[in-house]
């Protein structure tokens, strides 16, 4: 494998690394704080559970599929390198220009502040610092990542650790040291199942889920991409479903669904209650890391997107610019999370006494986004299947094409009871999504109109990351 030209981003990940980066993105808030919101949507835990095992089982699909494009494609960016090669430059275009202005600093912005709120609990600081926790965190973030995809595949690799023990010891916990019952798992007998709401649960589950595909946007880091990037993804999803499904059973074997939907404070921390006075604050201390993991590999994978865009000559060209030392898309990491801490800001300005409330509706919008085209990108599978049936393939998805259609019939409906049961709840931000998402293409026309001296449609010149 030749050596990275100057200016390109150098291959430094491994399997442990992108392993770890893939649970550690995926792992955050989701699989701690949706429990409690699942429990007061869906009066049957039964149902709760097949929904964490039927996303389970989609995002699977969707990793295999993406695994084969990954190994096929070793590039920088991901999501975007494919969407460009299966449907040309105005798809990639779109896909970039929602995940730079809004999607990501939506995400980024959303978890520093959950981090932020965590923090000031754990160490009783006044909520109203909230904002500038959430500003210094991600300042400190950008700093590091800046400094290498090393040391922030280092700060990943401690962070999943601390998450992975914590969901182990909640599930010890929930198994053993309470008085607990798998009789919880019943129903109620007039227990009645509410559409709107079961889409609103099944967006807390794809929330939950959400990120396993930020790994394939450093493929042009990872050493051995072509082999190594399917093995990640794989084992990365599957230690992920099993520990999700671990945890959940130990939830309602420890309470039951009617004392679930009344733990404000939240499941794991009423959980670890129970058997001490410190094991609330213990559980709470451990979600805040799983946070801060989380909030690092979304800080360190999702400019790469900006960087690969640029470099095919699709937005500005600075955003393109790798670090002359440390090899990384300064540009991109920091312009991202200045507007994350400055929506932090605004937001807190428009809602000083609920600042979360806000970006729960901006992350149910980037759940919708992102899906939606991740519907694409795995459909692109088949796409290059057509297109390029003699390109080298050195994964292939299993069971092909039954495991695609798996992930978009699956995936197309869950999107679908999303956006109603959030319409009729009155929450418009995925329709907003998907509309803001469709403007991404009179912008890429504007921009090749204004940009035909370069020529957007043909690509800049590119060393190519593998």
């Amino acid at each position: 494998m030749k050596e990275p030209a100057p200016g390109d981003l150098r291959r430094v990940i491994g399997f442990w690394g992108g392993t770890a980066l893939i649970i550690g993105i995926t792992i955050g808030s989701g699989i701690f704080r949706k429990p409690y919101t699942l429990a007061g949507l869906v009066p049957s835990p039964m149902l709760i559970l097949g929904l964490w095992t039927a996303f389970g089982i989609i995002s699977i699909c969707g990793a295999l599929a993406i695994a084969e494009l990954s190994s096929m494609m070793p590039k920088t960016g991901g999501v975007y390198v494919y969407l460009r090669a299966a449907y040309g430059d105005s798809a990639a275009f779109v896909y970039g220009w929602v995940y730079l202005l809004v999607a990501t600093p939506a995400t980024v912005g959303a978890l520093a502040t959950f981090f932020a709120e965590l923090f000031a609990g754990v160490f009783g600081i006044r909520m109203g610092y909230i904002p500038l926790i959430a500003g210094i965190t991600l300042a400190i973030l950008s700093v590091a990542n800046l400094m290498g995809a090393q040391f922030g595949t280092w700060i990943g690799n401690l962070f999943t650790s601390i998450k992975i023990i914590a969901l182990l010891m909640l599930s010890v916990v929930s198994f053993f040291l309470v008085d607990g019952s798998f009789s919880h798992l019943a129903a109620a007998p007039d227990a009645r199942v509410d559409l709107g709401k079961l889409g609103q649960a099944a967006a807390s589950v794809i929330w939950a889920y959400d990120g396993w595909v930020a790994v394939s946007m450093i493929t042009g880091e990872v050493v051995a991409a072509d082999r190594l990037m399917k093995r990640i993804i794989v084992a990365g999803m599957l230690t992920i479903v099993g520990l999700y499904l671990v945890a959940n059973v130990g939830y309602f074997h420890a309470m039951s669904l009617e004392d679930m939907a009344q733990a404000k404070a939240g499941v794991p921390q009423t959980i670890m209650g129970r058997v001490t006075g410190m094991g609330g604050v213990l559980i709470g201390f451990c979600i805040m890391c799983s946070v801060f993991g989380a909030l690092n590999g979304n800080v360190m994978t999702k400019p790469r997107v900006s960087y690969a865009l640029s470099r095919d000559g699709l937005t500005f060209g600075f955003l393109g610019k790798a670090h002359p030392r440390w090899g990384t898309p300064y540009a991109a990491i920091i312009i991202q999370s200045i507007v994350a801490i400055a929506l932090v800001g605004v937001l807190t300005l428009v809602d000083p006494q609920n600042p979360q409330g806000l970006f729960d509706k901006l992350t149910t919008y980037f759940v919708v986004v992102e899906w939606f085209a991740l519907l694409f990108t795995v459909g692109a599978v088949m796409i290059l299947r057509r297109k390029q049936p003699y390109a080298e393939r050195p994964f292939r998805t299993p069971m092909y094409p039954l495991v695609p259609l798996t992930f978009l019939g699956g995936t197309a409906a869950g999107l679908g009871a999303i956006v109603w049961g959030e319409w009729i709840a009155g929450n418009r931000s995925p329709v907003y999504g998907l509309l803001l998402s469709a403007l991404g293409f009179p912008v890429y026309w504007a921009w090749r109109r204004l940009s035909r001296g370069s020529g957007p449609g043909r690509a800049a010149p590119e060393s190519s990351p593998s």
